[in-house]
């Protein structure tokens, strides 16, 4: 990266006020047409020569004009997740643009940068419980209400959309299951809202069982994962952002009994915004990895397939 870095942000909802709180400094400011403290109302105002990376935190249907215009502007851009569409042309179109005006493009999932959702993928990868037979993960916050008041979140295919992308981008993280064709959407319920606020998705492999459980109606925001493995089982609770976070490893007794157990605690703030922030441009832009639309393609076609 040859010019020094410098960023706007577009949308000042919940996620824009994150990602330009990380780095304050190289900062140029917010682009939103409804909030009197964004410097911009438009992207179209913003100087050109004022910044070369753009993080696009809109509604999704806003996503695509404000983003090819970014591409097509030589301009990196870091959009918040999920990159969807009701087909993959839009995606394929993108991401020629990216590789055309040589720039990167790069779909944020930032629960990947959770410093034990890390641990546990690497706990994986060294086979520490074995064959992994089972994977249950729940997401659930209290926005229910939130979601209801938003002018474009309670619509479509609501939560399904917002953390059940999380959560199947987490999977692959996890497990690798790019190119498996095997969820199905067991329930999606509408408690209170117009669209999905509960649903649950399931993943099923020759012997492995992936279920992913998500709501806005639990009124104590709360992330589990529970990994279960012929030689033991690894279990979460809880992201740092609402901490502590914890980390649980059982060592398996046979033929039964009580399992040894290791306990690790972390309190901290979130720190996945300034690590997906660092990944962005220290290893995406400075050293050129430029993504491709196979992962935003797979995820996208998943998420038609629901509902």
């Amino acid at each position: 990266m040859k010019k020094k870095f410098k960023f706007v942000v577009i949308g000042m909802g919940t996620q824009g006020p994150k990602r330009a709180n990380v780095d304050i400094k190289n900062f140029v400011g917010f682009v939103d047409p409804f909030n009197k403290k964004a410097k911009f109302k438009s992207i179209y105002e913003v100087p050109l020569e004022s910044y070369n990376s753009a993080f696009v935190c809109t509604p999704d249907d806003k996503k695509n004009k404000i983003i090819k215009f970014l591409l097509k502007n030589k301009k990196n851009v870091l959009v918040e997740k999920p990159l969807y569409f009701k087909n993959n042309t839009n995606i394929q179109n993108l991401y020629y643009l990216a590789k055309k005006y040589k720039v990167f493009l790069y779909t944020a999932y930032n629960h990947r940068f959770e410093p034990f959702i890390i641990k546990i993928k690497n706990l994986i990868k060294k086979k520490t419980i074995g064959k992994i037979y089972l994977c249950n993960i729940f997401y659930g916050n209290g926005t229910s209400l939130l979601v209801k008041k938003s002018p474009w979140k309670d619509k479509n295919k609501g939560i399904i959309l917002d953390l059940g992308s999380h959560l199947i981008d987490l999977g692959d993280y996890l497990f690798s299951l790019k190119g498996k064709k095997n969820f199905k959407l067991i329930d999606n319920l509408k408690f209170e809202n117009a669209s999905p606020d509960y649903a649950r998705v399931t993943y099923s492999d020759y012997k492995f069982q992936l279920n992913m459980e998500m709501t806005y109606c639990m009124w104590k925001n709360s992330f589990f994962l529970d990994l279960i493995g012929e030689k033991g089982s690894i279990h979460m609770n809880c992201l740092c952002k609402w901490g502590p976070s914890e980390l649980v490893i059982r060592k398996r007794k046979k033929p039964s009994g009580i399992p040894y157990s290791q306990k690790f605690l972390i309190k901290s703030k979130d720190p996945t915004w300034k690590k997906e922030y660092l990944y962005f441009k220290k290893k995406v832009i400075k050293k050129e990895i430029q993504t491709d639309e196979k992962k935003d393609i797979w995820i996208n076609n998943i998420l038609n397939s629901m509902i």
